[in-house]
């Protein structure tokens, strides 16, 4: 982006506080920022936007001392600068508050907030002096507490807020939130903002980084896009429309649809609308997601479309047991069913792949065939070991149909390729013959065969009786997939589509502004009651 091409500076201001200047970072295998240039101007909110991967925690840690830059420069008040490490950032004036607070909960709110910097008499801590000065603090941000009071007896609202203070206190030039609102109520949100409007005032510039596209349009001056470790562009808050956000966020590309969205639509036309395999009425979860309703049939793809952060992750751990819903019922096949973990959803045939499979996925240092029976072993116990026979052949035939390579079940896991890891893990939730599988990001950072194949697969079960939720932040790929679409937004479901020709730019428009029409919104037709359930 060139100079001309950005919005102007504030009024009155002549130079940002921080600019960032062709950053380029490197790890082994990938570029995760390639020339990206970023500025801050003082008494602003700038929010950093993008998907997953786009790159804006590799710039966050680069201005921070995390990690060092491979080519670039960084300058803070014109001046260069290079980090190594946040306690050097921190005092140059660069301070973050994270999303989960980093404090201390079993010391008082004012050691937390002169940690490291006590004021001393005589060579010990002044007690009394700590109090005076963390009353100054906090009331400076508005915060009416007690400074003696243990930080572990608030409330995590207050918690970051005593985190804000403390970013304060150290004369904080440039304030950074990483989704400070992510665990908050909607009066909390309220009080942090009328705090980050204070800080504003008095000219500290605030990166403010959220997945709510209502928050960032309420309390952002200003937004960088980046996109696959790339600028995509600055812009004033006010001039630019959310759906032009959103598709800056994900792309304006849209992939050619070979035969894949003809054999969705074929087999929408046999689904029995009396086939409801799952049905779940208000699911929720306190602080994480709203409560949802949603209707899946055997044999069916069902799409969740939605920002990062949006819920749809959170809806689908709900529906494989992972997390537990503390709101609504959910039904098999018209029968009530608690799945208060993800061993009882096995035991109902439901898998579920999470988006991170290196961490909740695959056992990188296990053989392929060992990564492939793991599931189906753990739902018949370890008391009955599969006969080495039985788990030869599982291997070998999963192998086979998903292509695995190298095919060699005795190849160790953490030696393939990311599509091959994906693989063996959709090999790992077949073995046990799902009703329902739920598929979290399962392309991510795949090459485009393997993308491929893993689409064709997802189809084949669909067309075989399997009913899948599917979730993609490739919009484009969920509509190829779909038979319905779950549209979700900042932890809400706003839409319920069909996909008989849903254009993206109608699906980018209930994202970016959740304007979905009544039919949208509305149970399917043929939805069976639920036995037990309250009427």
């Amino acid at each position: 982006m060139t100079e001309h091409e950005r919005p102007p500076a504030p009024a009155g201001v002549t130079a940002p506080v921080v600019e960032m200047t062709g950053i380029t970072i490197a790890f082994p295998g990938v570029k995760a920022l390639d020339d990206v240039s970023f500025r801050m101007f003082p008494g602003e909110v700038h929010s950093l936007m993008g998907e997953n991967g786009a790159g804006k925690s590799t710039l966050i840690k680069a201005l921070t001392g995390v990690y060092p830059i491979d080519s670039g420069s960084i300058l803070l008040d014109g001046r260069r600068v290079s980090f190594r490490g946040t306690a050097q950032a921190q005092d140059a004036g660069i301070s973050t508050v994270y999303q989960e607070v980093n404090l201390l909960p079993n010391l008082s709110v004012a050691e937390n907030i002169l940690l490291g910097r006590e004021p001393r008499r005589w060579g010990s801590i002044d007690r009394g002096a700590m109090r005076a000065r963390s009353r100054e603090v906090l009331a400076s941000i508005g915060l009416d507490i007690d400074p003696d009071s243990m930080l572990g007896t608030h409330s995590l609202a207050v918690q970051q807020l005593v985190s804000i203070a403390r970013a304060v206190h150290v004369d904080a030039r440039v304030l950074i939130l990483d989704e400070p609102t992510s665990s908050l109520d909607a009066d909390e949100v309220a009080e942090l903002f009328r705090i980050i409007r204070s800080l504003k005032e008095t000219g500290i510039a605030i990166l403010f980084v959220s997945h709510f596209l209502d928050q960032v349009y309420e309390i952002a001056d200003r937004l960088t896009v980046l996109r696959n470790g790339r600028l995509v562009g600055e812009h004033l808050t006010h001039d630019l429309l959310r759906i032009d956000l959103v598709q800056q966020m994900i792309g304006k590309e849209i992939a050619t649809l070979d035969d894949l969205q003809q054999r969705v639509q074929d087999a929408d036309a046999g689904v029995d609308e009396a086939d409801v395999l799952l049905r779940a009425e208000g699911v929720g979860r306190k602080g994480v997601v709203g409560p949802v309703d949603i209707t899946i049939h055997e044999g069916e793809v069902v799409g969740f479309a939605g920002l990062l952060g949006s819920g749809r992750t959170e809806v689908a751990r709900l529906l494989g047991g992972i997390d537990r819903a503390d709101s609504g019922v959910i039904a098999l096949s018209g029968r009530v069913s608690r799945l208060r973990s993800p061993r009882q959803a096995l035991s109902q045939r439901i898998a579920f792949a999470s988006e991170d499979r290196r961490a909740e996925g695959i056992i990188d240092e296990l053989t392929v065939r060992d990564n492939i029976v793991l599931a189906l072993q753990a739902d018949r116990g370890w008391f009955r070991p599969i006969p080495r026979k039985r788990r030869d052949e599982l291997a070998r035939s999963y192998i086979e149909a998903l292509h695995i390579r190298p095919a060699n079940p005795d190849a160790v896991v953490r030696n393939l390729s990311g599509g091959n890891q994906q693989k063996v893990l959709l090999g790992r939730w077949l073995a046990v013959a799902p009703r329902l599988l739920i598929l979290d990001e399962p392309t991510r950072g795949i090459d485009v065969g393997a993308k491929a194949e893993i689409q064709k697969l997802v189809i084949s079960l669909a067309e075989n009786g399997m009913s899948v939720v599917y979730i993609s932040a490739e919009l484009e790929e969920v509509l190829r997939l779909s038979h319905r679409v779950v549209v979700m937004r900042d932890r809400e479901k706003v839409a319920e589509l069909e996909n008989d020709g849903i254009g993206l730019d109608g699906l980018l428009s209930l994202i970016a502004d959740g304007a979905g029409s009544d039919e949208s919104r509305s149970a399917p037709a043929g939805a069976t009651p639920i036995e037990g359930s309250a009427q």
